[in-house]
């Protein structure tokens, strides 16, 4: 029996996702899951064997058609031992490894591959998505943090300590606003959800003229990027502002990521990136004033095509070997 399916999971704090895609990549059947983070996280690997025995005998798909099952999950993961830890959305702490493919292997009878999520989801744009199966693509991915997934030679680059592609963490500001990290300046402090924000409340403070954005903000009413970016797009002077410098850094940071890769495009992804146009083309201008000239006329600033579907996608691709 030939062996033409693979199974993608995408591992969050809210849900999981899983994929089953053919060879090729392309999606024939998806479903999701809650993810159960309660007693330290430990229904989450059993809850993945369940949903994937139980979709496969739904779906009257023989394991032996299965290449592989790739899963891309938060926190720190050991790629090749198979273990994942600190990811504490999941209630997963840094004291305990979760053996999470040993376990899944176990349980399925399938051989499974794991990655850093932000990893996947540049893979599944490199590989379905914006990227065009290029070999050399940068993913930047916008949510509530910032993170990001480097392609090389048709490869993710990982670093020796597992640290490659954090993209969240470039210093944009010297000095600038405090990080989780501990350091200060990191672009996802200025380009997150949250950092939008940030920005939002800073320039409303200093602004002595009239904006809806400076009203919400100085009357306590609740601001959210995307509240920003439809203001901006209406016309306020303040929020265009906030989207603006957003632009800027993004700009400045894809220049610097690309001087050293020369992808042949940063594809921006994520939540806020549901901006659209209206943000890739400021983050183009942006890009353009500090890119290599070599850089700027072959690499493009686009934005991600497969929205949700970019882990599972991803996630499937590793299965692929």
């Amino acid at each position: 029996m030939a062996k033409d399916k693979l199974i993608g999971v995408d591992l969050g704090g809210t849900t999981i996702k899983f994929a089953i895609l053919t060879a090729e990549g392309e999606i024939q059947q998806k479903w999701s899951v809650q993810t159960n983070i309660l007693q330290d996280g430990s229904h989450i690997v059993p809850d993945i064997i369940d949903s994937i025995n139980h979709h496969l005998n739904l779906y009257q798909l023989d394991k032996d058609r299965i290449i592989g099952i790739g899963m891309g999950t938060p926190g720190t993961v050991d790629r090749e031992n198979g273990t994942v830890e600190g990811a504490f959305n999941l209630n997963w702490d840094a004291d305990h490894k979760q053996n999470v493919k040993a376990d899944i292997e176990a349980g399925t009878g399938l051989t499974l591959s794991i990655d850093n999520d932000a990893n996947v989801a540049g893979l599944g744009e490199q590989w379905r998505g914006a990227g065009n199966n290029a070999d050399d693509v940068a993913f930047i991915t916008l949510g509530t943090g910032v993170g990001g997934g480097l392609i090389a030679n048709g490869k993710l680059i990982h670093g020796v300590a597992g640290a490659g592609g954090e993209v969240g963490h470039i210093c944009v500001e010297p000095g600038g606003y405090l990080c989780t990290c501990g350091n200060r300046g990191c672009l996802e402090q200025y380009t997150s959800a949250t950092g939008v924000v940030h920005l939002a409340h800073d320039f409303a403070e200093e602004y002595a003229g009239d904006s809806k954005l400076k009203s919400l903000v100085d009357n306590g009413e609740e601001v959210t990027s995307k509240i920003v970016f439809d203001l901006a797009a209406s016309g306020d002077f303040l929020a265009n502002e906030v989207v603006n410098k957003v632009a800027y850094y993004l700009g400045f940071a894809s220049a610097n990521l690309s001087a050293i890769l020369n992808p042949s495009a940063v594809v921006i992804g994520g939540g806020v990136s549901a901006a659209g146009e209206f943000l890739r083309s400021r983050v183009e201008q942006s890009f353009e004033n500090f890119a290599f000239p070599t850089v700027r006329t072959s690499t493009k600033i686009k934005l991600a095509e497969l929205g949700n579907d970019a882990g599972v996608v991803g996630a499937a691709s590793l299965a692929r070997g």
